[in-house]
């Protein structure tokens, strides 16, 4: 069994999803956020509040750790100087302070947005280069690329997970791009427990027939989709309507992400009240 797991982002609602299974798999979690938790402790759960952006927090956080899963940060489009604090110094202060910890691998939140304005007519995979649709996908190429700094200087391993759209399915995008909560808490799973991780990129989708990204680099991790978004098809198209192929809304990988201004938000477009990708 896993000594200690710090998961970051605890507050937020994909990491809420993650507190009770990865509880089962470690003695001890040590959730982090800067708001409270949207439940009570778990038995072995304890909860620290820290800001991301304060080294000296986030280093008393990390004391003991063997497996960081990181989801704090700003899960949306902000000014630069917030995604600066929360998503990059953040991210560069949870891996400097779990590499010094001990902590052999960190599962990673990373984004469709660190490609996202690759066109969908483009096939995209795990080696794709990078092409951030925002200052938040921006921020998850600079995260993607430290984690590999980090396994190639200091061995420590990580898992980014390039997350399409966690949330319900309201839109013609998601029939493609959807993560099932249960598809993201089996791919975490594995992302902690997989032997050898080395340093890897990974999608986030579930087993959808119109997936628009090849997923076949996450075999190794043993990522077993079992949900598949075709069952929304025939409702989001009829309430969607014909979609314009010109309107990089429609075309580009990041959706709406790849029109919005750089500094506002990309969720509200979507009409989804908190999502990550």
């Amino acid at each position: 069994m896993i000594s200690k797991i710090v998961l970051t982002g605890a507050a937020g609602r994909l990491a809420n999803h993650l507190r009770a299974p990865l509880a089962k798999i470690c003695k001890t979690l040590v959730s982090t956020d800067i708001a409270p938790l949207q439940t009570e402790a778990l038995a072995n759960e304890t909860f620290i509040e820290a800001d991301l952006g304060d080294y000296a927090a986030v280093k008393s956080v990390m004391e003991g750790a063997e497996i960081v899963v990181h989801f704090g940060g700003h899960p949306d489009e902000k000014p630069f100087d917030e995604i600066l604090h929360a998503n990059i110094i953040g991210c560069y202060n949870v891996w400097d302070t779990a590499y010094h910890a001990g902590a052999r691998r960190i599962v990673y939140a990373s984004s469709i947005h660190a490609v996202g304005m690759h066109p969908k007519t483009e096939a995209i995979n795990s080696r794709s280069q990078h092409r951030p649709d925002s200052y938040y996908g921006l921020a998850k190429c600079f995260a993607e690329d430290m984690a590999k700094l980090y396994w190639d200087k200091k061995g420590l391993e990580a898992v980014c997970l390039r997350i399409l759209s966690c949330a319900d399915v309201g839109n013609a995008r998601a029939v493609g791009s959807w993560l099932s909560y249960g598809d993201l808490v089996h791919l975490v799973e594995r992302s902690v427990d997989t032997p050898v991780a080395g340093f890897s990129v990974i999608y986030g989708v579930s087993n959808n027939d119109r997936a628009p990204v090849d997923n076949s680099d996450a075999a190794f991790l043993g990522y077993l989709p079992k949900d598949n978004a075709e069952q929304f098809a025939a409702e989001m198209f009829a309430k969607d309507g014909v979609l314009d192929p010109k309107d990089p809304d429609n075309m580009c990988h990041g959706g709406p992400f790849a029109t919005t201004d750089l500094g506002e938000s990309g969720v509200a477009k979507l009409g989804l009240k908190e999502t990550k990708g």
